[in-house]
Protein backbone atom coordinates (compact mmCIF):
# COMPACT_ATOMS: atom_id res chain seq x y z
CA UNK A 1 0.00 0.00 0.00
CA UNK A 2 1.32 3.50 -1.18
CA UNK A 3 1.93 5.68 2.26
CA UNK A 4 -0.12 8.27 2.95
CA UNK A 5 0.47 11.90 1.27
CA UNK A 6 -0.66 13.60 4.57
CA UNK A 7 2.01 16.08 5.42
CA UNK A 8 0.61 15.94 8.66
CA UNK A 9 0.71 12.61 9.27
CA UNK A 10 3.66 10.75 10.52
CA UNK A 11 4.19 7.40 8.86
CA UNK A 12 4.06 3.91 11.23
CA UNK A 13 7.12 2.13 10.96
CA UNK A 14 7.57 -1.69 11.77
CA UNK A 15 8.45 -3.26 15.09
CA UNK A 16 11.81 -3.15 16.67
CA UNK A 17 12.48 -0.53 13.57
CA UNK A 18 14.42 2.26 15.02
CA UNK A 19 13.43 5.69 13.78
CA UNK A 20 15.36 9.12 13.49
CA UNK A 21 14.40 11.90 15.33
CA UNK A 22 14.52 15.72 14.11
CA UNK A 23 17.22 16.27 16.75
CA UNK A 24 19.44 13.77 15.10
CA UNK A 25 18.84 10.97 17.99
CA UNK A 26 17.64 7.97 17.41
CA UNK A 27 14.73 6.53 18.96
CA UNK A 28 12.69 2.88 19.29
CA UNK A 29 9.67 2.41 16.74
CA UNK A 30 6.14 2.69 17.78
CA UNK A 31 5.04 3.50 21.33
CA UNK A 32 2.15 3.61 23.13
CA UNK A 33 1.20 6.15 26.60
CA UNK A 34 1.27 9.42 27.23
CA UNK A 35 3.48 12.25 25.24
CA UNK A 36 5.66 12.85 23.65
CA UNK A 37 5.89 9.82 21.50
CA UNK A 38 2.91 7.20 22.09
CA UNK A 39 -0.25 9.50 20.73
CA UNK A 40 -1.97 8.61 18.54
CA UNK A 41 -2.02 10.29 15.17
CA UNK A 42 -3.71 13.27 14.51
CA UNK A 43 -6.01 12.04 12.43
CA UNK A 44 -7.24 9.27 14.96
CA UNK A 45 -7.64 5.83 13.37
CA UNK A 46 -5.98 4.02 16.61
CA UNK A 47 -2.99 4.32 14.54
CA UNK A 48 0.06 4.87 16.99
CA UNK A 49 2.77 7.53 16.27
CA UNK A 50 6.37 6.55 15.70
CA UNK A 51 8.68 8.92 17.99
CA UNK A 52 9.87 11.76 16.24
CA UNK A 53 11.41 14.00 18.96
CA UNK A 54 11.39 13.32 22.89
CA UNK A 55 11.61 17.12 23.86
CA UNK A 56 10.23 16.96 27.58
CA UNK A 57 11.36 20.39 29.44
CA UNK A 58 10.12 17.93 32.50
CA UNK A 59 13.02 15.90 32.17
CA UNK A 60 15.60 17.99 30.38
CA UNK A 61 15.61 21.16 32.41
CA UNK A 62 18.52 20.92 34.53
CA UNK A 63 16.36 22.39 37.67
CA UNK A 64 13.73 19.75 37.35
CA UNK A 65 16.08 16.94 37.51
CA UNK A 66 17.47 17.20 40.58
CA UNK A 67 13.77 16.18 41.83
CA UNK A 68 13.60 18.99 44.85
CA UNK A 69 13.15 22.47 43.32
CA UNK A 70 10.58 23.60 40.55
CA UNK A 71 12.24 24.69 37.32
CA UNK A 72 11.90 28.51 36.53
CA UNK A 73 9.60 29.06 33.41
CA UNK A 74 11.53 29.51 30.02
CA UNK A 75 15.46 30.78 30.99
CA UNK A 76 14.31 31.85 34.15
CA UNK A 77 15.62 29.82 37.68
CA UNK A 78 14.27 28.76 41.06
CA UNK A 79 15.65 31.74 43.12
CA UNK A 80 16.11 29.56 46.34
CA UNK A 81 17.90 26.38 44.76
CA UNK A 82 20.40 29.27 43.40
CA UNK A 83 20.66 30.50 46.78
CA UNK A 84 21.77 27.46 48.52
CA UNK A 85 23.81 26.95 45.72
CA UNK A 86 25.53 30.31 46.25
CA UNK A 87 25.70 29.82 49.61
CA UNK A 88 27.82 26.70 49.36
CA UNK A 89 30.16 27.75 47.02
CA UNK A 90 30.90 31.14 49.00
CA UNK A 91 31.61 28.61 52.06
CA UNK A 92 34.01 26.93 49.89
CA UNK A 93 35.62 29.33 48.73
CA UNK A 94 36.38 31.01 52.13
CA UNK A 95 37.98 27.91 53.43
CA UNK A 96 39.88 27.86 50.47
CA UNK A 97 40.91 31.62 51.58
CA UNK A 98 41.61 30.95 54.66
CA UNK A 99 43.86 27.98 54.05
CA UNK A 100 45.57 30.11 51.80
CA UNK A 101 45.99 33.18 54.74
CA UNK A 102 47.47 30.80 56.71
CA UNK A 103 50.43 29.87 54.18
CA UNK A 104 53.89 32.04 54.78
CA UNK A 105 53.85 35.54 54.56
CA UNK A 106 56.09 35.60 52.10
CA UNK A 107 54.08 33.84 49.40
CA UNK A 108 52.15 35.07 46.87
CA UNK A 109 48.67 32.55 48.01
CA UNK A 110 48.95 33.90 52.09
CA UNK A 111 48.16 37.70 50.08
CA UNK A 112 46.00 36.57 47.95
CA UNK A 113 44.18 35.29 50.62
CA UNK A 114 44.36 38.11 53.12
CA UNK A 115 42.46 40.24 50.47
CA UNK A 116 39.61 38.31 51.37
CA UNK A 117 39.56 37.05 55.08
CA UNK A 118 41.67 39.77 56.97
CA UNK A 119 39.44 39.96 60.01
CA UNK A 120 38.84 44.00 59.00
CA UNK A 121 37.76 42.82 55.64
CA UNK A 122 35.32 39.78 56.57
CA UNK A 123 32.15 42.35 57.16
CA UNK A 124 32.57 43.47 54.01
CA UNK A 125 34.21 40.41 51.26
CA UNK A 126 31.71 37.76 53.14
CA UNK A 127 28.34 39.90 51.93
CA UNK A 128 30.22 40.30 48.78
CA UNK A 129 31.32 37.05 47.80
CA UNK A 130 27.65 35.78 48.71
CA UNK A 131 26.78 38.16 45.87
CA UNK A 132 29.06 37.32 43.48
CA UNK A 133 28.16 33.47 43.52
CA UNK A 134 24.23 34.58 43.63
CA UNK A 135 25.08 36.16 40.44
CA UNK A 136 27.08 33.66 39.07
CA UNK A 137 24.90 30.65 40.00
CA UNK A 138 21.75 32.44 37.97
CA UNK A 139 24.23 33.03 34.81
CA UNK A 140 25.65 29.20 34.82
CA UNK A 141 22.02 27.56 35.29
CA UNK A 142 21.01 30.09 32.58
CA UNK A 143 23.53 27.97 29.96
CA UNK A 144 21.52 24.79 30.16
CA UNK A 145 18.25 26.13 30.46
CA UNK A 146 19.39 28.07 27.08
CA UNK A 147 20.41 25.03 25.35
CA UNK A 148 17.09 23.28 26.03
CA UNK A 149 14.80 25.77 24.68
CA UNK A 150 17.02 26.49 21.39
CA UNK A 151 16.45 22.54 20.83
CA UNK A 152 12.86 23.65 20.26
CA UNK A 153 14.11 25.53 16.73
CA UNK A 154 14.63 22.13 15.49
CA UNK A 155 11.15 20.61 15.41
CA UNK A 156 9.56 20.43 12.40
CA UNK A 157 6.37 22.31 14.07
CA UNK A 158 4.32 22.77 10.45
CA UNK A 159 4.70 20.98 7.69
CA UNK A 160 7.74 22.43 4.79
CA UNK A 161 5.68 21.55 1.63
CA UNK A 162 5.89 24.29 -0.62
CA UNK A 163 1.68 23.51 -0.98
CA UNK A 164 0.54 23.43 2.56
CA UNK A 165 -1.99 25.95 3.60
CA UNK A 166 -1.93 27.29 7.28
CA UNK A 167 -5.24 28.47 7.93
CA UNK A 168 -8.56 28.26 10.62
CA UNK A 169 -9.26 25.31 8.94
CA UNK A 170 -5.41 23.12 9.04
CA UNK A 171 -4.56 24.96 12.38
CA UNK A 172 -6.00 22.56 14.90
CA UNK A 173 -3.87 19.89 13.12
CA UNK A 174 -0.70 21.57 13.59
CA UNK A 175 -1.45 22.21 17.24
CA UNK A 176 -2.17 18.93 17.59
CA UNK A 177 0.89 18.11 16.10
CA UNK A 178 3.10 20.17 18.12
CA UNK A 179 1.38 19.49 21.03
CA UNK A 180 2.51 15.83 20.47
CA UNK A 181 6.25 16.76 20.10
CA UNK A 182 6.80 18.16 23.62
CA UNK A 183 4.98 17.38 27.21
CA UNK A 184 3.66 21.45 27.45
CA UNK A 185 4.35 23.99 24.93
CA UNK A 186 3.60 26.57 27.27
CA UNK A 187 7.65 26.00 28.84
CA UNK A 188 9.29 26.61 25.62
CA UNK A 189 9.14 30.18 24.36
CA UNK A 190 8.54 29.32 20.75
CA UNK A 191 6.73 26.54 20.62
CA UNK A 192 4.64 28.79 23.14
CA UNK A 193 4.25 31.73 20.93
CA UNK A 194 3.18 29.71 18.36
CA UNK A 195 0.97 27.43 20.43
CA UNK A 196 -0.76 31.51 21.04
CA UNK A 197 -1.02 32.28 17.71
CA UNK A 198 -2.64 29.02 16.21
CA UNK A 199 -4.96 28.90 19.04
CA UNK A 200 -6.32 31.96 18.61
CA UNK A 201 -6.33 31.35 14.28
CA UNK A 202 -8.23 28.17 15.03
CA UNK A 203 -10.31 29.82 17.18
CA UNK A 204 -11.12 33.10 15.99
CA UNK A 205 -10.38 32.13 11.98
CA UNK A 206 -8.58 35.69 11.89
CA UNK A 207 -5.38 35.19 9.33
CA UNK A 208 -4.75 38.86 9.60
CA UNK A 209 -4.62 38.45 13.25
CA UNK A 210 -1.72 35.90 13.94
CA UNK A 211 0.67 38.68 13.09
CA UNK A 212 -0.03 40.30 15.64
CA UNK A 213 -0.35 37.86 18.32
CA UNK A 214 2.84 36.76 16.96
CA UNK A 215 3.91 40.54 17.58
CA UNK A 216 2.86 40.37 20.90
CA UNK A 217 3.81 37.20 22.70
CA UNK A 218 7.44 38.48 21.28
CA UNK A 219 7.20 41.34 23.29
CA UNK A 220 6.22 39.53 25.99
CA UNK A 221 8.89 36.69 26.21
CA UNK A 222 11.51 39.49 25.21
CA UNK A 223 10.41 41.72 28.42
CA UNK A 224 10.32 37.84 30.67
CA UNK A 225 14.05 37.50 29.34
CA UNK A 226 15.04 41.15 30.64
CA UNK A 227 12.96 40.24 34.04
CA UNK A 228 15.09 37.42 34.82
CA UNK A 229 18.50 39.24 35.11
CA UNK A 230 16.92 41.61 37.79
CA UNK A 231 18.62 39.95 40.26
CA UNK A 232 21.85 39.78 38.18
CA UNK A 233 21.43 43.40 37.92
CA UNK A 234 21.09 43.78 42.13
CA UNK A 235 24.41 42.19 42.78
CA UNK A 236 25.85 43.81 40.30
CA UNK A 237 25.15 46.90 41.48
CA UNK A 238 25.12 45.80 45.56
CA UNK A 239 28.85 44.19 45.25
CA UNK A 240 30.93 47.89 44.55
CA UNK A 241 28.61 49.17 47.10
CA UNK A 242 30.02 46.26 49.56
CA UNK A 243 33.20 47.29 48.73
CA UNK A 244 32.81 51.00 49.54
CA UNK A 245 30.80 49.80 52.50
CA UNK A 246 34.41 48.19 53.73
CA UNK A 247 36.28 51.52 52.19
CA UNK A 248 34.06 53.69 54.93
CA UNK A 249 35.20 51.39 57.63
CA UNK A 250 38.68 51.21 57.14
CA UNK A 251 39.28 54.74 56.89
CA UNK A 252 37.12 54.97 60.14
CA UNK A 253 39.53 52.22 62.06
CA UNK A 254 42.66 54.17 60.56
CA UNK A 255 41.27 57.47 61.59
CA UNK A 256 40.20 55.58 64.88
CA UNK A 257 43.89 54.19 65.64
CA UNK A 258 46.04 57.14 64.82
CA UNK A 259 47.39 58.64 68.19
CA UNK A 260 47.02 62.18 67.57
CA UNK A 261 47.37 62.51 71.63
CA UNK A 262 50.38 60.88 72.42
CA UNK A 263 54.34 61.11 72.45
CA UNK A 264 56.30 60.95 69.02
CA UNK A 265 56.80 56.74 69.63
CA UNK A 266 53.30 56.36 70.69
CA UNK A 267 52.21 58.20 67.42
CA UNK A 268 54.87 56.23 65.88
CA UNK A 269 53.78 52.98 67.25
CA UNK A 270 49.83 53.29 66.21
CA UNK A 271 50.75 53.86 62.41
CA UNK A 272 50.80 50.06 62.27
CA UNK A 273 47.23 50.15 62.82
CA UNK A 274 46.34 52.99 60.60
CA UNK A 275 47.79 50.88 57.68
CA UNK A 276 46.00 48.05 58.79
CA UNK A 277 43.12 50.31 58.12
CA UNK A 278 43.89 51.42 55.03
CA UNK A 279 44.86 48.43 53.65
CA UNK A 280 40.86 47.55 54.55
CA UNK A 281 39.57 50.73 52.90
CA UNK A 282 41.52 49.69 49.44
CA UNK A 283 41.53 45.74 49.17
CA UNK A 284 37.32 45.39 49.86
CA UNK A 285 37.08 48.05 46.91
CA UNK A 286 39.71 45.97 44.83
CA UNK A 287 37.66 42.77 45.60
CA UNK A 288 34.11 44.48 45.13
CA UNK A 289 35.25 45.99 42.04
CA UNK A 290 36.68 43.01 40.52
CA UNK A 291 34.09 40.79 41.33
CA UNK A 292 31.58 43.31 39.88
CA UNK A 293 33.23 43.35 36.42
CA UNK A 294 33.55 39.48 36.37
CA UNK A 295 29.64 39.19 37.00
CA UNK A 296 28.72 41.99 34.69
CA UNK A 297 30.63 40.55 31.48
CA UNK A 298 29.39 37.65 31.66
CA UNK A 299 25.96 38.21 32.60
CA UNK A 300 26.13 40.26 29.59
CA UNK A 301 27.45 37.66 27.44
CA UNK A 302 24.56 35.27 28.15
CA UNK A 303 21.94 38.00 27.76
CA UNK A 304 23.56 38.42 24.45
CA UNK A 305 22.58 34.80 23.57
CA UNK A 306 19.20 35.25 24.90
CA UNK A 307 18.56 38.03 22.22
CA UNK A 308 20.18 36.35 19.42
CA UNK A 309 17.57 33.22 20.63
CA UNK A 310 15.04 35.37 20.39
CA UNK A 311 15.58 36.98 17.15
CA UNK A 312 15.69 33.37 15.44
CA UNK A 313 12.99 32.49 17.46
CA UNK A 314 11.05 35.63 15.23
CA UNK A 315 13.03 34.03 11.85
CA UNK A 316 11.29 31.14 12.86
CA UNK A 317 7.86 32.21 12.98
CA UNK A 318 7.89 34.28 10.08
CA UNK A 319 9.23 31.58 8.21
CA UNK A 320 7.61 28.24 9.40
CA UNK A 321 4.20 30.55 10.14
CA UNK A 322 3.51 33.47 8.76
CA UNK A 323 4.90 32.68 5.01
CA UNK A 324 3.00 30.06 5.14
CA UNK A 325 -0.74 31.82 6.09
CA UNK A 326 -3.41 31.48 3.83
CA UNK A 327 -6.92 32.94 3.61
CA UNK A 328 -9.56 29.34 3.22
CA UNK A 329 -11.31 31.47 0.60
CA UNK A 330 -9.47 32.05 -2.61
CA UNK A 331 -6.29 30.89 -0.82
CA UNK A 332 -5.07 34.38 -1.40
CA UNK A 333 -1.31 35.07 0.85
CA UNK A 334 -1.68 36.87 3.82
CA UNK A 335 2.05 36.79 4.89
CA UNK A 336 2.35 39.09 8.14
CA UNK A 337 5.56 39.91 9.53
CA UNK A 338 6.75 40.54 13.26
Amino acid sequence: MEPSSNPLKPQPTTAGKRTRTVLGRSGPGPQTGGRPGGNPTPEGGGADRPLLVSLSWADQDIENRWGVFAGGRFTSVNKLLCFLLAAGLTTIFLVIMFALYRRPEESISHHLGEFIVRTSNLYATIPASMAFFLGMVIVTMKIPKLRLQRQALDLAVVPQHHDFALNEATARTVLERMRSLVDETRNFILLNRIDRALSGLHNIGGVSDVSTILKGQADNDENQIAASYALINAMVWAIPVLGFVGTVLGLKLAMQSFNTHGSAEEMKASLGQVIIGLSTAFETTLVGLVFALILHLSSDLIQQKEMDFLDECNDYCHANVLSKLRMRSGDQDRPGRI
